[in-house]
């Protein structure tokens, strides 16, 4: 049987019914939004061309716009061969159902929707997968959150798919990126008009208290090396931060950068969606009631390639390394080099081009991937 999909890319909704989180509280009339690209071929119950692509903390299901160099015709996700399919996460502001969503009792759900852990996320997305008629993919894919996500998508669902490729994350939260992360949070919480997270009946929201988080996240995303070379301690053109009072309105050309960062962002995502997401990020632990760490990562039988960054600051490279020196069944090591940090497996699209067909290769020597570039290597 055919999946019955979307028309490629626009966005579908596929109600899930009523969810329940793993601490218990049930979300009703729930919705997965999702969009694909490429035709499907294969069975839906057994091997097929679906891969599945997991977004990170502020993305979406738009694949193809935030990995725009990689998704298409041609390209390392050539959809030619494969059928992309992208959702967006339960709690996100990208159609799917979250604190901005309407509650079915009225209103929005606000400060009524659940605390999420990464393992609530795969499993609505398991659900989606369900309603579609779809029990097996040949691969998941992400980054940061995504990766997240991917991992757990190994321990939770092994049968549900034939590899994996986990970019940029870890094993579990650090303290370090607990403390980080929850700064953020904090930084929405405090704004006034957050009002408990039930703004969305005010004329207000609290895009201060965004705008504050974003620049906290975004020095996480980004090297140390490139944003010292891009702007050291030059003065933002036309102002003087150096004057003999501090002026919000005298900037260094680095604070100018993240206020441009923090408005864009405010334009595209909710501050509800942006809390839950990150507490879920908190909350991601995949030793956590499988006997630790190691245990649960030497119990992972999917094929999983691991790919770092070797200047990310919120996910370091050494924990991909203990990803690869401990997971059961390891397809391949990969690492990106750049300056640019986290977000080089977003920005860096000729290496993680190669890193992609690389993996696509490995994972389905059989299958239907394309045939790699002849000046590919291994990172």
């Amino acid at each position: 049987m055919i999946p019955d999909l979307v028309e490629a890319g626009t966005l579908g909704r596929v109600g899930i019914g009523s969810y329940s989180t793993e601490a218990g509280v049930t979300i009703d009339d729930a919705e997965i939004a999702y969009q694909r690209w490429g035709s499907f071929a294969g069975d839906a119950h057994g091997n097929n061309n679906i891969l599945l692509i997991e977004h990170a903390l502020t993305g979406d299901s738009n694949v193809a716009d935030w990995w725009g160099d990689l998704v298409g015709p041609g390209k390392a996700l050539d959809t030619n061969h494969w059928c992309v399919i992208a959702t967006n996460a339960l709690g996100g502001c990208g159609g799917s159902t979250g604190p901005s969503s309407p509650h079915p009792d009225g209103g929005r759900w606000g400060s009524r929707f659940p605390a999420l852990s990464i393992r609530d996320l795969v499993h609505a997305e398991h659900a989606f997968l369900n309603k579609l008629g779809i029990s097996r993919v040949h691969a998941v894919i992400g980054g940061s959150m995504g990766g997240a996500r991917t991992l757990e998508w190994t321990l939770l669902y092994p049968d549900a798919l034939d590899a994996a490729c986990v970019i940029a994350v870890s094993a579990r939260a650090s303290g370090w990126q607990i403390g980080i992360q929850t700064a953020q949070i904090s930084a929405i919480e405090r704004d006034p008009f957050w009002h408990g997270g039930n703004y969305y009946a005010t004329d207000k929201v609290p895009a201060d208290g965004l705008a504050a988080a974003r620049r906290i996240a975004h020095l996480t995303y980004r090297g140390e090396l490139e944003i010292d070379e891009r702007f050291g301690t030059q003065p933002q053109r036309g102002e003087n931060p150096l004057g003999p009072y501090r002026d919000d309105n005298q900037r260094f050309a680095v604070n100018s950068y993240l206020d441009y960062q923090a408005s864009k962002l405010i334009e595209r995502f909710d501050a509800g969606s942006y809390v839950a997401m990150t507490e879920a990020l908190n909350r991601h632990d995949i030793g956590r009631d499988r006997g630790g760490l190691n245990k649960a990562l030497a119990s992972s039988q999917v094929p999983t390639m691991v790919v770092g960054v070797d200047t990310d600051i919120l996910y370091p490279y050494h924990q991909q390394e203990h990803l690869s020196r401990n997971l059961g069944n390891l397809l391949a090591m990969a690492k990106v080099v750049s300056p640019v940090g986290h977000d080089a497996f977003l920005t860096e699209s000729r290496q993680m081009d190669r890193v992609l067909r690389n993996f696509l290769r490995l994972s389905s020597p059989d299958g239907p991937a394309p045939e790699p570039l002849e000046s590919e290597y291994y990172i």
